[in-house]
């Protein structure tokens, strides 16, 4: 693999003035690219090796299916543990730019940055738009951008909300869609959140 690599931000799926998703990718000159998902090892680490290795998940974070995990945002202290999940992608749930330590752990690890600039709300009956959950829903489901790491700010509406909409299309029955959504929702699970239409 060539080692210069370079950034390139490509702008998709333009609706009106509406951005639906931006994405980051790290682009690098190779001779053969295996697109085949990759092999899931687990990473073995051994106990109190004494330099200081720590391993921090996210907040809210867990497993969704196979090559696919749920966060609330990851802070430089999670790096560490997000390197051995060997992540393809990160969907990006929220409006905000992503920090700049962020990037250079994406561009420093090839990860792939999708981002669906969904507003967080605190009123109970405001919607999440129907089309940029859908086209967020066609990232996680191409296994191309496995293993894909979705998180928000709390790993809990937005990220919960594009989970529900994934396990519907599992053919999950409702009161098991609920029932995930609100273990990580907690107090805070909101009715327009677990009534969307996906």
């Amino acid at each position: 693999m060539n080692e210069d690599t370079k950034t390139e931000l490509n702008q998709n799926q333009q609706q009106g003035s509406q951005q639906i998703c931006r994405t980051i990718e790290v682009v690098a000159t190779v001779d053969h690219v295996d697109m085949s998902p990759p092999i899931m090892s687990p990473v073995v680490v051994a106990y109190n090796t004494g330099d200081d290795l720590s391993l921090i998940p996210p907040l809210n974070f867990a497993m969704v299916d196979n090559g696919i995990f749920r966060s609330g945002f990851p802070y430089s202290a999670n790096f560490s543990f997000l390197q051995t999940l060997n992540l393809r992608s990160i969907i990006y749930l929220c409006p905000e730019p992503y920090p700049e330590a962020n990037t250079e752990f994406l561009k420093s690890n090839g990860i792939r940055l999708f981002q669906f600039g969904i507003e967080g709300n605190k009123e109970p009956f405001v919607n999440i738009p129907e089309d940029t959950i859908r086209e967020a829903l066609k990232v996680v489901l191409d296994v191309r951008n496995h293993p894909v790491l979705i998180h928000c700010k709390r790993g809990k509406h937005r990220t919960g909300c594009l989970v529900g909409c994934l396990r519907k299309l599992q053919r999950w029955c409702l009161s098991s869609v609920f029932d995930e959504y609100q273990r990580f929702a907690a107090a805070k699970a909101r009715v327009a959140d677990q009534r969307g239409e996906c």
